[in-house]
């Protein structure tokens, strides 16, 4: 993953995405564990919450921009831009979260990012993290290839979105092993009447790398919008039509 992200636009805009990941903080245990790695910690808000519970956390994460925002919100809190795949810290830690990161690396780099995930934690320690999952904007990414195709582009889907059964296997044989896995859907409301174009544009970024200019992508997101209203606008609200795989691993 090598995105220059609009930190601020996300932090304003995309909130949505650190606060869903409260939930995912309620699968750690927290009995005995004393510190912790928050892998793609973007601006630091859960970083913070797992502060809060009272680990020594660090947050880790490859954008520069992300960062910035971060150190300036908890300057108390260390952060290291690192890239979640070849990531590693001086001591083993009791628990690595993440949250909506791991779908941002490419399938054939997700034993190496798994295996730097598992010598980073102690013996026992856990991995709890959510990530999209098998059926995630399906009718985004569906729309998007369609308009591609339409304008003579090939439209390359830019996440890896696992089942539980595909990604409880690699994170078996990368020394863990599976407590909880669940695989649903979570219709998430997007802010703004421009809500669903804004998503694209934050978050569909590499894609339109083959598209030579600036009014061809316009043409081309406005298109996929306009083919999206009828099943993703409702009530006047935007809606982007996420499954989300929420997973906890113990290293053996």
């Amino acid at each position: 993953m090598n995105i220059k992200w609009n930190a601020d636009k996300y932090t304003k805009d995309f909130s949505f995405v650190h606060q869903y990941g409260q939930g995912v903080i309620d699968l750690i245990d927290f009995n005995g564990a004393s510190s912790a790695i928050d892998l793609g910690c973007g601006n630091g808000a859960l970083t913070k919450a797992l502060l809060d519970k009272g680990l020594s956390v660090i947050g880790i994460d490859s954008s520069e921009e992300q960062l910035h925002i971060a150190r300036e919100l908890y300057p108390d809190i260390s952060f290291i831009q690192s890239d979640a795949v070849s990531f590693s810290v001086p001591d083993p830690v009791d628990i690595v979260f993440s949250n909506a990161v791991f779908h941002w690396i490419d399938r054939d780099r997700q034993e190496k990012m798994l295996s730097s995930v598992s010598r980073s934690l102690k013996k026992r320690g856990q991995l709890v993290f959510e990530m999209g999952g098998y059926g995630n904007n399906s009718l985004i990414h569906s729309a998007l290839s369609n308009v591609f195709r339409k304008h003579g582009y090939a439209y390359r889907m830019p996440f890896y979105f696992p089942t539980i059964g595909e990604y409880a296997a690699m994170l078996e044989n990368a020394g863990m092993t599976v407590t909880y896995a669940a695989l649903f859907e979570r219709p998430t409301e997007l802010k703004g009447d421009n809500g669903l174009e804004d998503w694209i544009r934050m978050f569909i970024r590499t894609p339109f790398s083959i598209v030579e200019d600036k009014e061809k992508e316009n043409t081309i997101i406005q298109e996929a919008v306009d083919n999206l209203r009828e099943s993703l606008y409702r009530d006047g609200k935007w809606y982007s039509d996420y499954v989300r795989l929420r997973m906890k691993a113990l290293k053996g």
